[in-house]
């Protein structure tokens, strides 16, 4: 696999596209009578982890395979950037399946006060990590959206344009030749009213 503009853009653009999916699963919070299931969080954690295995991979292809004068550093920073969105998701929805461990170990226990307290504040915490979780794997994704925007190659009608103006001429004014400089005051005309 050799990369280029365009190579590194699409594997960005599909690593974006993996993140905005892991979104879309992730369980709404807010809903009390309705808790994520520990599978489906165990689930996530582990394509999770595959996805920030993916980015390491993209991240060590790319350096190691660096020629001089690359242009593969703004993929390399972009797969970097997203890892720690990525693992700040995966350390959340860590912490929603402590907690969803916490509720289960102390189901039999929910009519007694102290309990029913501890419980009521898993739930808070649940639905706290849930939406860190919506957030950090937005910024993943966004911050992947931005790397394929800088990382893209220009469109074909970008280059055409190009191709069809003229440079400009940055020193054209610096080296005009100046006007004479006047010695005599000029003129003033007066109005009247």
């Amino acid at each position: 696999m050799t990369t280029n503009p365009l190579s590194d853009a699409l594997a960005i653009r599909a690593m974006a596209s993996a993140f905005d999916a892991q979104r879309g699963k992730l369980p709404v919070p807010g809903d009390p009578h309705r808790l994520p299931g520990s599978i489906v969080v165990a689930q996530q954690i582990s394509e999770l982890g595959k996805l920030i295995t993916e980015l390491g991979d993209e991240v060590l292809f790319r350096t190691v395979n660096k020629e001089a004068g690359s242009r593969t550093t703004p993929a390399v920073s972009g797969f970097s950037a997203a890892v720690r969105y990525a693992g700040e998701a995966a350390t959340t929805l860590g912490e929603v399946a402590q907690q969803l461990t916490f509720l289960e170990q102390t189901e039999h226990l929910h009519e007694q006060p102290d309990a029913r307290d501890a419980r009521e504040a898993a739930g808070l915490v649940i639905d706290d990590r849930l939406e860190t979780a919506d957030t950090a794997l937005r910024e993943a994704a966004d911050s992947l959206h931005a790397a394929s925007t800088a990382v893209s190659p220009p469109s074909s009608r970008l280059r055409a344009a190009l191709t069809r103006t003229p440079p400009p001429v940055y020193g054209a004014a610096a080296t005009a030749p100046a006007p004479p400089a006047s010695t005599t005051p000029a003129a003033r005309t007066v109005r009247g009213r």
